[in-house]
C-alpha cells in the first residue's frame, strides 16, 4: 500500500539541514523548559512563564514533526511514545496547578532517563507496526 511506504519510508527520510533545525529546535525546546520551570517550581504569576510555555510546546510539536517526517515509526518508538507521556503530564501540570512543581520534576526525570537510554532502549518498539522494512 502506498501509504505504508509515505509514512514509514525505507531508509527514513533524511534532510541535508534535518541536524541543525533539530538543534536549533531542541536549544529553543531547552530555553521554552527552563523558563516554564521557573514557574512551576517557584509558583511564579503565569505571566512570567507563559511566553516560554509557548515557545516549549511549539518547538516540541515542531520537533515531533520532524521526527514523523522521517519515519511514522518514531511514534511507536519508546522515545515518542514517551513523548505523548511528557505531554499528558505537562496537561495535567495545566489541570492541577498545586501539582506542577512535582509533575515538571517528573518531565525532567523522565527526559534525562530515555534521552540518556541505548539507543536500543530508545528505538524499541512498544507497539506492533506492520509497514515496509518495520
Amino acid at each position: 500500500m502506498q501509504l505504508k511506504r509515505v509514512l514509514f519510508p525505507q531508509p527514513p527520510r533524511r534532510s541535508p539541514i534535518e541536524h541543525w533545525l533539530n538543534i536549533g529546535l531542541r536549544s529553543a525546546h531547552l530555553v521554552g523548559i527552563a523558563g516554564i520551570g521557573g514557574g512551576f517550581l517557584f509558583d511564579l504569576a503565569e505571566a512570567r512563564w507563559l511566553a516560554y510555555w509557548h515557545l516549549t510546546v511549539a518547538s516540541g510539536v515542531l520537533l515531533s514533526l520532524l521526527y514523523l517526517w522521517s519515519t511514522a515509526a518514531w511514534l511507536f518508538q519508546v522515545k515518542g511514545l514517551v513523548v505523548i507521556l511528557k505531554l499528558g503530564l505537562l496537561a495535567a501540570a495545566m489541570v492541577w496547578p498545586s501539582w506542577r512543581g512535582e509533575l515538571f520534576v517528573l518531565v525532567i526525570v523522565i527526559s534525562g532517563l530515555v534521552a540518556h537510554a541505548p539507543a536500543y532502549v530508545r528505538g524499541h518498539r512498544l507497539l506492533p507496526i506492520k509497514g515496509p522494512g518495520t
